[in-house]
């Protein structure tokens, strides 16, 4: 499960990330609200942990982005506002739960795990063509064949499946699957995207990655003979 931290304070974001990520989530962290929302659109969050002042954007204004793009991931808001007028802005901006700072790690942790649940989350698989990407096993199935894939493998497999047919930048996928702070450049994208095209084709699958020319990858469902 991946957990998106919106929150400028480091500190508490390293804190939250390393908490999250000794109960088994993957977590990303960014400190301003513009990178936030762009970040929560891309789709391949199932939580979004946010703070309210925060720069750029503040954290009503994200979570209104989010949802007017009916983007339907849990929201669990984190603040040192906690008047009732605060928190009706909150959740008023489609902020499914309200947290106040200072907050015990056990109820977040509480709070985490019931939004999650509330969600259904709990996708098993995506499915496109004849094709599935199991999420619990990191595993391509077609059919009756299969195949494993590596960390990296699944997490570009498995942002282009959310995308759809919608065209994916190399610059959006390192920065969602490598991470903004690393030192991966457009290279490995085009070396994993290689990697998988030769998984894709050793199960059978109707699934093709294609290159669109300066703008990036996206998925074609083709039609076997």
């Amino acid at each position: 499960m991946k957990i998106l931290v919106i929150e400028d304070e480091k500190l508490l974001a390293d804190s939250l990330k390393s908490l999250l990520e000794r109960r088994g989530f993957q977590v990303e962290c960014v400190c301003d609200g513009e990178a936030g929302a762009e970040y929560a659109l891309l789709g391949v969050y199932d939580l979004l942990i946010l703070d309210v002042m925060i720069p750029k954007l503040d954290g009503c204004q994200v979570a209104r982005q989010v949802r007017a793009r009916r983007c339907g991931v849990p929201i669990l808001m984190l603040t040192a506002r906690s008047s009732l007028e605060d928190r009706i802005q909150g959740l008023n901006a489609g902020v499914d739960y309200y947290l106040t700072k200072p907050f015990d790690s056990r109820e977040l942790l509480a709070c985490v795990n019931a939004l999650l649940r509330r969600q259904g989350g709990q996708v098993d698989e995506l499915v496109m063509g004849n094709t599935a990407l199991d999420l619990a096993s990191c595993t391509l199935v077609c059919g009756e064949q299969s195949v494993r894939l590596s960390a990296r493998e699944f997490d570009v497999m498995r942002l282009l499946l959310q995308a759809g047919k919608g065209v994916l930048s190399k610059e959006i996928i390192l920065a969602r699957v490598w991470g903004y702070d690393s030192d991966a450049v457009e290279n490995h994208v085009e070396v994993y995207v290689g990697f998988l095209r030769k998984k894709l084709a050793g199960i059978g699958s109707n699934l093709r990655i294609q290159a669109r020319r300066r703008l990036g990858y996206h998925l074609e469902v083709e039609e076997l003979c």
